[in-house]
């Protein structure tokens, strides 16, 4: 079980960097292994982001942009899903892990853009 946070080239917008920031930093901070793999400087990666992102889940026009989770080969969501997680206190059944004794745990809810 390997959860994957692909992060993006570091020219895009500074609100994507920003959300990458905080999901990253909400995984060390809660000691959740994580492997960060950079979109800006591996193709394979890029290539592997973008070709695992469910259609229902692409924005209408151009390629998905970072961040978004993973865990091993499935897709779990962006950064809206994942704050939507962490707000609800679900974010452990969001990430597919299960939560350390004493955390809070919220039942995950399924949220897709239109």
């Amino acid at each position: 079980l390997m959860l994957s946070a692909f992060s993006p080239p570091s020219l895009l917008l500074h609100q994507i960097k920003k959300q990458q920031q905080d999901v990253l930093g909400f995984l060390e901070a809660n000691k959740i292994e994580f492997e960060e793999k950079d979109i800006a400087a591996n193709e394979e990666n890029r290539k592997w982001m973008r070709e695992n992102v469910p259609e229902d889940s692409r924005p209408a026009s151009g390629n998905p942009l970072p961040p978004r989770l993973f865990n091993d080969s499935r897709y779990l969501g962006d950064y809206e899903a994942f704050f939507e997680a962490r707000e609800n206190n679900a974010v452990y059944a969001f990430l597919g892990l299960t939560a350390p004794p004493g955390s809070k745990v919220g039942v995950c809810i399924s949220h897709r853009k239109p």
